[in-house]
Parts: C-alpha cells; sequence; structure tokens
C-alpha cells in the first residue's frame, strides 16, 4: 500500500523500476504531465487513477474528483486543458444509482472546467475483486506559448506559493471513513485550479518558475521532489502555512503533519521574487541554496527542523 501513497515507497518505485524501464529516453524531471511536440505544438499528456473511498464525501466524490485531478494536472503543467478520456472498473452489483451519480458528477464537473470527455472503456469485475468503483483518467492539453515551467526554472532567492489552506481532503476523507471517533465541520478541496493558474500566469507569466498539486504525499512530498530534482534548500515558516484549525486538531489528534495531507484543489508554485507580493495566494516559504537537496521548515518557537518525504501509508485510497 505504501507504494500507491505518492511518499518514498512510490518514488522509489519509479526511479527503480517503471523510469529505467519505461522511460529511458526521458531526461527531464518527471511532472504531472509529458510535454511533447506535435508538428510544432506543444501537449501536455497525463493519465491518473483514482480509487478514493467513500466514493462520495463532504465537497465531493469519485467522479467529480477524476475530471478536476485530470484538468489540474493539465493546467500545473502550464497547459489549457482540451479532452479527455475516462475508464471505468466497476465491481459486480454496484447499484446503478451510485454509476449513475457518479457520471452525472463528472458530466458536471467537466463543463464547469470547459474540458470535454470524447470516450472511455467500461470493464466489470466480480464481485469482490475491486473497491465499488475505480476510474482511470487520461488528458490533453496544449502548452500556453513563451511559458517555461520545470525544475531547472527555479533559483534561490525564488518564493513558495501555495494557492489556499492545505489538508482539508486528506483529513474529510479519513472523518468520511466514520473509523474515528472524530467530528469537524470540514469539505474536501476538490475543484479545478484552472482559473487560480490562469490568474496567476496573468500577473506574473514568465515570473512563475514551477507549478505542481500537491495531491498524494502532500506539501512536503512534492517540495521534496522539487529539492531533489534541483539540489536546492525549500525553506518554510511553520507560522505562514495556511492551514484550518479542524486540519490542524484532527492532525494533533492523530499525530499527523499537515505537510503530509493531500490536497485535490490546491497547486504550489514557485514564483521569482518581485512577483511574489502580486500573485494570488499565500508565500509560504523561500528557495535557497542549503540545506542541500532538503526541506527545512522554521518554526514558531524559531527553531527548524527537516521534513522529509511521506513515508508509509497513513491515508490510503484518498485519491
Amino acid at each position: 500500500m505504501a507504494h500507491g501513497a505518492g511518499g518514498k515507497a512510490t518514488r522509489r518505485l519509479i526511479d527503480g523500476i517503471i523510469a529505467p524501464l519505461l522511460l529511458p529516453h526521458v531526461t527531464e524531471a518527471l511532472g504531472d504531465s509529458a510535454l511533447v511536440d506535435v508538428n510544432g505544438s506543444g501537449i501536455a499528456i497525463t493519465t491518473d487513477a483514482f480509487v478514493v473511498t467513500p466514493l462520495r464525501f463532504p465537497g465531493g466524490s469519485i467522479g467529480e474528483l477524476a475530471v478536476n485531478g485530470t484538468v489540474n494536472d493539465i493546467a500545473v503543467s502550464g497547459a489549457t486543458p482540451l479532452a479527455m478520456v475516462a475508464s471505468f472498473v466497476l465491481e459486480a452489483g454496484l447499484p446503478m444509482r451510485v454509476l449513475e451519480a457518479e457520471v452525472r458528477a463528472m458530466a458536471q464537473a467537466a463543463s464547469e472546467a470547459g474540458i470535454a470527455i470524447v470516450g472511455g472503456d467500461t470493464k466489470v469485475v466480480e464481485h469482490g475483486k475491486a473497491d465499488q468503483m475505480y476510474i482511470t483518467t487520461t488528458g490533453i492539453g496544449l502548452l500556453r506559448p513563451g511559458l517555461t515551467l520545470g525544475p531547472r526554472s527555479v533559483r534561490p532567492g525564488d518564493k513558495i506559493v501555495v494557492s489556499g489552506p492545505i489538508g482539508d481532503h486528506g483529513i474529510t476523507i479519513l472523518l468520511a471513513r466514520g473509523e474515528l471517533d472524530l467530528e469537524a465541520d470540514l469539505r474536501s478541496d476538490t475543484r479545478s485550479v484552472l482559473p487560480l493558474v490562469d490568474a496567476m500566469l496573468s500577473v506574473a507569466g514568465a515570473g512563475v518558475r514551477w507549478m505542481r498539486d500537491p495531491t498524494r504525499g502532500g506539501v512536503a512530498t512534492t517540495l521534496n521532489e522539487l529539492a531533489l530534482d534541483t539540489g536546492l534548500g525549500i525553506h518554510l515558516v511553520e507560522e505562514w502555512l495556511p492551514v484550518r484549525d479542524e486540519v490542524r486538531g484532527a492532525c494533533e489528534l492523530l499525530g499527523l503533519d499537515p505537510l503530509h495531507i493531500a490536497n485535490e484543489g490546491q497547486f504550489l508554485a514557485i514564483v521569482a521574487a518581485e512577483y511574489a507580493e502580486v500573485v494570488p495566494g499565500t508565500i509560504i516559504g523561500e528557495v535557497k541554496d542549503e540545506p542541500a537537496a532538503a526541506v527545512l521548515v522554521t518554526t514558531g518557537y524559531g527553531g527548524s527542523r527537516i521534513v522529509d518525504m511521506l513515508v508509509g501509508d497513513p491515508l490510503p485510497r484518498i485519491c
């Protein structure tokens, strides 16, 4: 299970087996989308699988999540989403009303995000061989001209910006399972981040160096991947992190770090310092030369701590 959690085990799986065997020709750092040239046009392609439990939760559902997750991967890659296809793996005995509700949720989310669903596939497996429903998606988008995003563009002195509160989705899913005697007025943040990305690029343009959506593994894992890809130090200020009281309280009770909790409607950006004050979002830190290839958090008491990638699998089936 840890190999699918988006943390250290996932990174080892990709770096140790998948990338060497399937992507030996890829020289750039892997991101949320693959970038290819088609007859002179830059195209972003992304694929994802969604296995959330429960299927419906406060603020969203697996169908809405599948569309928004695909749109977001394309958006943070610097592309405008164009079209997507979707596949369903359904467990025998799944009520038709459940399937219809998720198909309707997908249609509405696609309409709101401005992306067309143009095809797909459906498979049914024996009862007990799947957790009700899995959805896989593949989306394509058109890269924006003149925009270069990636670890190679990041420089010391750049600012780290997050679009909104972190940890809402992961904690919402955890509480929605009803396995813990905790209550909180909390909803998943699942949404399309395309309008937020458009707003940032409209005011910062080439000043935006890098973007990612911190889903599995949370902000800490995403920024650790950036630190490894650049060899630079990522400095965060704990007091600057936007975390709702409900998320912070649940994390304290459960011994979790909000930085490791999944998000489905936020994105991280590295922005040149001269643009940082005008872009939408919250500045949470800065890129520096040291410590090399690590994420450092300054606490409210003036000390500091190294924050690693997610280890293990505290929140299975979240996206």
